[in-house]
């Protein structure tokens, strides 16, 4: 018998006449970056775990059922006040796995390495993955080192994969939203971004603007113990607020509507943005949560929050719509109403 022949597709989906070479905004959480995923990659990797389009995969397994999820890492500078690429790189999987509404519990860790790089600053960096593990209560139980030569990397990028278990009754998924649900943020958004964003320009203000990373399992298990009328959760970092709630809207099939003077923010991280011509809301964040959550068990789920640490400064800023136009509406502060739609590409790459 004659081995089988595989069908490789000819066409490439994406179409030239587009682009006819990866760019960075492929990359930046927005609408080029999801055109890259579901033409190039969702089409060829079709299944039912994929397709999820979740932060995760849920599978089950003979001991419950499981959240799985990969992240990579390439963010310039590696050092940032407030963190690291190394936190970064556990706090973002582990959030992911969170979001799942999973307790993470096991991360791998990859290393690529530029040759050249100082060994002081890879120990500062290990130093600070075993703090942040500690810190989110996860293990490293495997992982792998390569090095590159010198020219042919940019220091250091890091991919964290991790495992966690789902508890009975939990159900979160971006296809859950449903109509009537109230919208809550964690904190102020926009910090990591305009942090990344200040080193590079080699801006400097009074007060330092520091990335928000941090670790949200331990919030998010808080308020899944407290209420069963959670249906989404989502930690919007590449492409921001904005992005989040547009892939949200799209996948529910369901119209968002939020409000400007709810939405929080610092008042330097707003001036700077103005300064910059940025929309805050398609700048990146590293340790916010989006919760979608029933309206009667809202102010409960929000007075939870805000006795977190990560949580003190949350908000209602919206809720989901009976329509089914998959929009996303901001209400200003001055009465007008403008649709939020996802961004094209990114306007600060390498952000995480």
């Amino acid at each position: 018998m004659s081995p089988k022949k595989l069908n490789f597709n000819a066409t490439c989906p994406i179409p030239i006449t587009e682009y006819d070479k990866v760019m960075l905004a492929h990359g930046g959480g927005g609408s080029m970056s999801n055109k890259l995923i579901e033409k190039m990659f969702f089409s060829e990797f079709d299944n039912e775990y994929l397709n999820q389009m979740h932060d995760g995969a849920i599978f089950q397994t003979k001991k419950g059922r499981m959240a799985f999820s990969t992240d990579s890492f390439v963010v310039q500078p590696i050092f940032f006040p407030g963190g690291n690429i190394g936190e970064l790189a556990v706090y973002g999987t582990v959030n992911d796995i969170a979001c799942c509404g999973a307790v993470p519990e096991y991360l791998s860790l990859g290393f690529i390495i530029e040759e050249g790089l100082p060994m002081e600053d890879l120990w500062k960096i290990v130093q600070s993955i075993k703090f942040a593990a500690k810190k989110a209560g996860v293990k490293i139980v495997t992982g792998d080192t390569k090095v590159v030569e010198k020219g042919k990397g940019d220091k250091i990028f890091i991919n964290t994969s991790g495992v966690g278990f789902v508890k009975d009754g939990i159900n979160i998924s971006p296809k859950n939203c449903k109509a009537g649900d109230k919208i809550i943020v964690s904190g102020n958004i926009a910090d990591h971004g305009i942090c990344i964003m200040s080193l590079r320009a080699g801006l400097e203000f009074e007060t330092e603007i520091k990335s928000d990373s941090a670790p949200l399992n331990h919030m998010i298990k808080e308020i899944l113990d407290v209420s069963d009328k959670i249906n989404v959760l989502r930690d919007p970092t590449r492409g921001g607020l904005a992005s989040s709630l547009n892939e949200i809207a799209s996948s529910s099939d369901k119209g968002i509507v939020i409000y400007e003077d709810k939405i929080p923010i610092r008042e330097d991280v707003k001036g700077v943005c103005e300064m910059l011509g940025l929309d805050p809301l398609y700048v990146a964040n590293e340790g916010k949560l989006l919760v979608f959550v029933a309206e009667e068990d809202a102010e409960n789920v929000l007075s939870l929050m805000k006795k977190n640490e990560f949580g003190k400064d949350a908000s209602i800023i919206g809720e989901v719509q009976e329509t089914n136009d998959k929009i996303v509406k901001l209400k200003t502060s001055i009465g007008t109403t403008r649709i939020v739609d996802m961004i094209s590409g990114e306007q600060l790459p390498r952000i995480c």
